[in-house]
């Protein structure tokens, strides 16, 4: 894979996560923003999609450890662990979804690429 060829991969992908950002209000936004991706893309649409949802899951655990930080009370030092590890859980499952719904939607995307080329 050329430098110039990864760097489209790339730029593509980080298309794809904003659009996911921007759009995170609509449920299954991965899927469009996994979709712009792979429609940029036109190959490995599955993969440029979950580099996609890979980006996008950074502003999310953020958001989420950011709400966590500050919604959340620990009445006793020693819940503090199980706290911490439910918050953990939930980052991991919400990069997931993310990641998952991504690269769902980079196959959409490369699928209505072909489709719509002629």
């Amino acid at each position: 894979m050329s430098a110039t060829s990864q760097r489209s991969t790339l730029f593509n992908a980080l298309v794809g996560a904003v659009v996911s950002v921007v759009t995170a209000f609509l449920p299954f936004s991965p899927v469009i923003g996994g979709a712009v991706a792979g429609y940029l893309e036109r190959r490995n649409g599955a993969s440029v999609g979950a580099l996609s949802g890979v980006i996008a899951a950074i502003p999310l655990a953020l958001i989420i450890f950011l709400a966590a930080s500050v919604f959340v009370v620990v009445p006793d030092p020693a819940a503090a662990g199980g706290i911490f590890l439910f918050i953990a859980v939930a980052v991991v499952l919400a990069s997931l979804y993310t990641i998952a719904l991504g690269a769902l939607g980079g196959f959409v995307g490369v699928y209505l690429a072909d489709e719509f080329a002629n």
